[in-house]
């Protein structure tokens, strides 16, 4: 159960497969039960890559008594591993297909690579706008004219702000605190340095 689990986080992250028949009602069920349960994380208490995994496994745990439904609907034995593998593999290309907001952010913190805390870096500039891919990301124009953008992961100070209708900030000077973190990014299916924000102060 354990390799299933590993291999469900693994797979969902790192690919989404093409070509995926149409998941049963018994797959669904599993598929949304865990997305639900990952969705009302509060992921900004995970912050290493181990405690991410943790609290996936947990969520996993708490639907497992609906994996015996899912084998039965694809006519698979419980104990046929190789078919357990492929439930495992569609159900996590299920959550990146459905675009489980919750799992998406959590594979983030469940792919990248944990180091020692470095001290944040800051960037002035006039806020421009937030561009939403999947995840907020705060876009400043700088000195030069050139837009910087900053990536929105979790809580910060002065986050606030920032939620909902916040045109009124616009063209205003802001101060982003961030520190740069390597993070598999599902939509581009590679490993990118990209900043995140842990501050933001208005000038």
């Amino acid at each position: 159960m354990k390799k299933f689990i590993l291999l469900l986080c693994l797979t969902a992250i790192f690919k989404c497969a093409d070509a995926q028949t149409t998941p049963g009602p018994a797959e669904t069920k599993l598929t949304n039960a865990l997305c639900d349960c990952i969705t009302k994380l509060d992921k900004t208490k995970l912050t290493t890559r181990e405690e991410a995994n943790a609290a996936f496994m947990d969520c996993f745990g708490k639907q497992a008594d609906l994996l015996p439904d899912v084998a039965t609907e694809r006519g698979v034995e419980m104990t046929d591993g190789e078919a357990m593998n492929k439930i495992g593999t569609d159900i996590g290309a299920n959550l990146v297909k459905q675009k489980c907001e919750g799992f998406m952010q959590l594979a983030m913190k469940m792919a990248r690579k944990d180091k020692v805390a470095e001290a944040p870096q800051s960037t002035s500039g006039a806020f421009k706008r937030i561009d939403v891919k999947g995840f907020n990301y705060i876009v400043l124009t700088d000195a030069t004219g050139s837009e910087r953008s900053f990536i929105w992961l979790r809580q910060f100070p002065g986050s606030e702000k920032f939620m909902g209708v916040n045109t009124k900030y616009i063209g205003k000077k802001l101060k982003v605190s961030w520190q740069e973190l390597e993070v598999y990014l599902p939509a581009a299916k590679g490993y990118y340095k990209v900043k995140e924000i842990v501050g933001v102060e208005v000038l």
